[in-house]
């Protein structure tokens, strides 16, 4: 029984990631659409795993006996999934160390590490109380009411605490990277990541001078997509920098928080779980 289980919430989340992913729409929709089909998949077989960690190997539901190869399964999964949290725990904690070994400096009435880098950069980098680290190079090459503009971006991604809440994502996506269109969505969700803090800095400084900045500084992208960065310079095919700049120049709204609504689908989740007391 556990392995049917198993292999009725691979189905569903195998197929909803085969339905066609629409890359339009306005902020919120885009947003909405995109977070649930890179959340559910991963989190359907994740609550089904756990669900089958509850009842253990032996007994019996609905009259089927317990299947100890799929409590195997189970267990296989989850020391994938701890093995992935680990890995992804040690990249943080070595880029922290190695941010504080650069110089702490004020920018902007802002704390900031300088880093030694002849590229424009500047990131929020951490988990929930992420750091701000910029090069002379931006330093260099944006005038002051740029600089501001880049720098009210990145308290933007502060504010929506965004280098927490996506190291949890690219948790999900590296443990479930064999999911189709993993990767699509990764993306996507990192865009509109990146036009959410673009509006909200819009709101306290020239939405023009932001869009400057950005075309000055994406010429010199790094490579490289850290979960816990919340990067300004993020690496972006031009089509999807012409999204940002058109968010920008067109004054589109800030998206407003979702209602329950949109997260209603949270309660599907709980399915598996409701299946432990019928376990005997």
């Amino acid at each position: 029984m556990h392995l049917m289980m198993i292999l009725a919430a691979l189905a569903l989340a195998v197929g909803l990631r085969l339905v066609p992913i629409p890359l339009n729409g306005d902020w919120q929709t885009r947003w909405q659409r995109s977070l649930f089909l890179f959340l559910f998949p991963p989190l359907i077989l994740i609550t089904t795993i756990s669900s089958v960690l509850l009842m253990g190997a032996e007994g019996h539901m609905l009259g089927l006996k317990a299947s100890q190869f799929g409590y195997g399964v189970a267990l296989l999964f989850t020391a994938w999934l701890l093995f992935k949290l680990v890995i992804l725990a040690r990249q943080v904690f070595i880029s922290q160390r190695q941010i504080q070994t650069y110089p702490l400096t004020r920018i902007q009435d802002q704390e900031v590490r300088l880093i030694p880098l002849d590229l424009p950069y500047i990131a929020q980098i951490g988990f929930w109380q992420p750091q701000l680290v910029i090069s002379q190079s931006l330093v260099n090459i944006l005038d002051q009411p740029q600089l501001n503009a880049v720098i009210e971006h990145e308290q933007a991604h502060y504010y929506y605490r965004d280098t927490f809440y996506f190291f949890w994502l690219g948790w999900l996506k590296n443990s479930t990277c064999w999911l189709k269109s993993t990767e699509i969505l990764w993306q996507e969700l990192l865009l509109l990541r990146e036009i959410r803090a673009d509006l909200k800095a819009a709101k306290r400084v020239d939405a023009l001078t932001l869009a400057e900045s950005l075309l000055k500084v994406v010429q010199n992208p790094l490579t490289g997509n850290n979960c816990f960065t919340a990067c300004f310079s993020l690496p972006i095919a031009d089509n999807r920098l012409a999204q940002r700049i058109d968010a920008l120049i067109n004054n589109k709204p800030l998206p407003t928080s979702p209602n329950f609504f949109y997260w209603s689908w949270l309660l599907l989740l709980l399915i598996p779980w409701a299946t432990v007391p019928l376990h005997y």
